[in-house]
C-alpha cells in the first residue's frame, strides 16, 4: 500500500509542477514533492518515505529539468539543485520516521499506563484479591490479545499448553504466578517481561498487603469490641447477681432475730428460696449463654413434635403472668431437632411473652408453611419500638422499662441461639401499645430413609387455657 501511493503522490506532483512553470523557476518547484514523502513517511516509515524521495527526483530530472525526457542535466546548476532536494527529501523522510517512532513509542507508554490503571482497579478496588485476581486475568488477556491468561496465588508450575512466569515483590519471594500460552508473538512478550510483569508484580504485592492489613484491622476491632462486650457482661453480671444475693443476706440475718414470729419466719424463708432460685436461674442461663457463643453446646437431633415441646417449655415456667394458651394442630410433621434445647428456647420465649403481657393471655400457634414450620409466640403487653427489634436480643439489653424488670435480659438472646443450632430464626415484630409476636421458623426435613427416637404425640390443639406458673 505503501509503495502504490508514494508512485501515486509522485506522479500527482509531477503533474502539478507543468502548470507552475508559468509562476516560478523550475528548480524552485522541487518543493512540490516534499508533502508526498512527509506523508509516505509518516504513515508507512522509512522505507517507503526514501522510495519516494528517489523517485521524486527521478521524476523531477526526467520531466522538468532540461533535458526533458532523459536522465541527463544540461546546466551544472541544476545538479546542485537536485542534490539539495534529494538531500531534503531523504532528511525529511528521516525525521518523519523519527516522529512516527516517536509517537509509536509514546501510544506503548499511553497503552502501558493505561494497562496498569486498569489492572490496579481490578485487583485493588475488590474486597479479596484472590476473587479479584480472576478479572485482572480477562482483562490482561483482552489488552495484549492473548488466547489466556490466569493469575494464581503462590508458585505454579508451567505444563503442556502454558509457561508459568513467576511474580515478585520487591525481596525476591514469588507471590504468584501468570501462565499464559507458549506460542505468543515476540513483541508481546518483550512487552510482558519489560512492563506489564514488573507492574503486575508490584499490584499483586500491594493488593496481598492490604489484604493482610484489613484482616488485622479487622482483628483488631473483633477485639476491641469483645473486650467492650465482656466489660458490659461483667458490670451486668454484676448488678444482676447482687440483687438476689443482697436480699438473701439481708433475709439471712433477720432470721436471727429473736423479735421475729412464725408468720415473719416463714415469709423470711420464702425470700430466700424465691431470691436463690432466682439466683440459680441467671446461672444457669448464664451457663447456657456461655456455652453457645464457645460452640459447646451441639444439637443432639431426634425427631421429636413441636405440641411437646412447647407444653414442656411451658411446664418450666417461674415467672407470674396470664394465661399461655396453646394452639397447635395435631397433623403438623415432626422435627429433626434437640428437644432439650427447643424446650429452654421455648420456655425462654413463654416466659419473656408472659413477664411482658400485663396479664393478659399469652397465645401460641403453629403453621406447616412450605418446608418450615412457624411457631408464634404472642402476647398483649405494651410492645416495643421498631428501633429495638434486633437490640431485644442483646444479651441483658431490657429496653425501655428496663427499671422495673426482674428478668435478666439473657433469655430471648438464649432462645434466638438455640433456634439457631436448630436451623431456624426468631424474629420479633411489634408496635409501641398492641404487644409483641415472636416468630420461629423451623425447618422440615423428609423422614424418608432416617432413623431416630420419637417423643410421643400429643393430642392436638389444647382445649382449656392453662395458667403459667
Amino acid at each position: 500500500m505503501g509503495i502504490a501511493v508514494s508512485v501515486l503522490a509522485v506522479a500527482l506532483a509531477t503533474a502539478a509542477i507543468y502548470p507552475l512553470k508559468s509562476v516560478a523557476p523550475v528548480v524552485a518547484l522541487s518543493v512540490v514533492y516534499l508533502p508526498a514523502v512527509l506523508l509516505i513517511s509518516s504513515l508507512w516509515g522509512p522505507v517507503p518515505g526514501l522510495l519516494t524521495a528517489l523517485l521524486s527526483a527521478a521524476a523531477f530530472n526526467f520531466f522538468h529539468i532540461e533535458p526533458v525526457s532523459r536522465f541527463t542535466i544540461a546546466d551544472s546548476r541544476n545538479w546542485v539543485a537536485l542534490a539539495a532536494f534529494t538531500t531534503v527529501a531523504v532528511v525529511t523522510s528521516w525525521i518523519a520516521e523519527l516522529a512516527r517512532s516517536r509517537s509509536r513509542e509514546a501510544e506503548r507508554g499511553r497503552a502501558e499506563a493505561d494497562l496498569a490503571a486498569q489492572l490496579a482497579r481490578e485487583l485493588l478496588a475488590g474486597a479479596d484479591t484472590g476473587l479479584a485476581l480472576a478479572a485482572t486475568s480477562h482483562r490482561l488477556a483482552v489488552a495484549l490479545g492473548l488466547p489466556s491468561a490466569t493469575i494464581e496465588l503462590g508458585a505454579r508450575s508451567a505444563d503442556e499448553r502454558r509457561r508459568a512466569i513467576p511474580l515478585r515483590d520487591g525481596g525476591g519471594s514469588q507471590l504468584a504466578t501468570l501462565l499464559v500460552p507458549h506460542s505468543i508473538p515476540a513483541e508481546t512478550d518483550q512487552r510482558l517481561r519489560d512492563s506489564v510483569v514488573p507492574t503486575l508484580s508490584a499490584l499483586v504485592a500491594i493488593a496481598l498487603r492490604r489484604d493482610q492489613v484489613q484482616a488485622e484491622a479487622v482483628e483488631t476491632a473483633a477485639l476491641r469490641h469483645s473486650d467492650e462486650v465482656k466489660t458490659a457482661l461483667l458490670r451486668a453480671v454484676s448488678h444482676d447477681l447482687r440483687t438476689p444475693l443482697t436480699a438473701i443476706v439481708a433475709a439471712g440475718h433477720a432470721l436471727s432475730s429473736a423479735s421475729l414470729t412464725d408468720q415473719d419466719r416463714s415469709e423470711l424463708s420464702a425470700a430466700v428460696i424465691a431470691e436463690g432460685e432466682r439466683l440459680a436461674a441467671m446461672v444457669e442461663k448464664l451457663l447456657d449463654l456461655s456455652r453457645l457463643q464457645a460452640g459447646g453446646s451441639p444439637p443432639k437431633r431426634a425427631w421429636v413434635s413441636i405440641e411437646e415441646v412447647v407444653l414442656a417449655a411451658r411446664e418450666t415456667l417461674e415467672t407470674p403472668g396470664g394465661e399461655v394458651r396453646i394452639a397447635i394442630p395435631p397433623d403438623l410433621p415432626d422435627l429433626r431437632a434437640d428437644a432439650d434445647q427447643l424446650e429452654r428456647a421455648f420456655a425462654n420465649l413463654l416466659e419473656n411473652a408472659s413477664r411482658h403481657g400485663g396479664g393478659a393471655p399469652v397465645a401460641v400457634t403453629a403453621a406447616h408453611v412450605g418446608d418450615r414450620l412457624v411457631i408464634s409466640v404472642v402476647d398483649q403487653g405494651p410492645g416495643f419500638p421498631a428501633a429495638d427489634r434486633e437490640r431485644i436480643f442483646e444479651p441483658f439489653y431490657r429496653g425501655a422499662g428496663a427499671a422495673h424488670d426482674t428478668g435478666s435480659g439473657l433469655g430471648l438472646a438464649i432462645a434466638r441461639g438455640f433456634v439457631e443450632a436448630a436451623g431456624g430464626t426468631v424474629t420479633a415484630e411489634s408496635l409501641p401499645g398492641q404487644g409483641t409476636s415472636f416468630v420461629v421458623s423451623l425447618p422440615v426435613e423428609s423422614r424418608s430413609g432416617s432413623a431416630g427416637p420419637l417423643a410421643p404425640r400429643g393430642q392436638g390443639t389444647e382445649q382449656a387455657p392453662v395458667v403459667g406458673r
